[in-house]
């Protein structure tokens, strides 16, 4: 009895494990809506509670994701060097969102949950429905404007009520980028059979 109590447990294991890592693996067509979320399940339900509970589109939440991350769940920005000596990362971004570790703060007070993690696809799609729906109501950005919501999501609230994207020309180019995928990945999800 004890023998194929062990066994249970190992191969209970051994298949969370599997799990695990096939989950976290990004998309194989991260340009394909429909594919993303054919491919993992999972996801397209997490984008839609998102979506009923913000009012913030998909494929806007998903274009965002896509460029902060790629998809990958464990991305941070580059450790510099010195020499052989690592230095500090001069973000905490982290996750698929991207998000900080202030503002990733403030939505756990706000709207998360105490098990909430940068990691999981689910939270960090909830926190991007939450961003862009708190930079309409701080800035007026409409749900619906791609380019605009990416810059609120990259300068922060204040920094584009500022204008400080206005001479970033690389960024109005990405935040430019970021409406034509969400654009493509709207088309895409009106053709999907989910």
């Amino acid at each position: 009895m004890k023998a194929a109590t062990h066994r249970w447990w190992i191969v209970l294991i051994t298949v969370v494990f599997l799990t695990g890592c096939a989950s976290t693996r990004p998309p194989a067509k991260p340009s394909n809506l429909c594919s993303i979320f054919k491919e993992k399940r999972g996801w397209y339900k997490d984008a839609k509670k998102a979506n009923d509970r913000w009012g913030t589109p998909i494929q806007i939440m998903m274009a965002i994701m896509h460029q902060e991350s790629s998809f990958r769940h464990d991305v941070r920005p580059p450790r510099p060097w010195f020499l052989f000596i690592p230095l500090p990362r001069n973000s905490s971004a982290y996750g698929y969102p991207q998000a900080q570790d202030p503002v990733w703060e403030e939505y756990l007070d706000e709207a998360g949950g105490f098990f909430s993690s940068r990691e999981d696809f689910g939270d960090s799609i909830d926190f991007i429905g939450w961003y862009t729906h708190k930079s309409r109501k701080v800035n007026g950005t409409s749900l619906w404007a791609a380019d605009h919501q990416y810059l609120n999501y990259h300068e922060g609230w204040y920094g584009y009520r500022k204008g400080s994207y206005k001479k970033k020309s690389w960024l109005l180019a990405t935040a430019s980028s970021v409406k034509r995928r969400a654009s493509n990945y709207g088309e895409q999800l009106r053709k999907c059979n989910l």
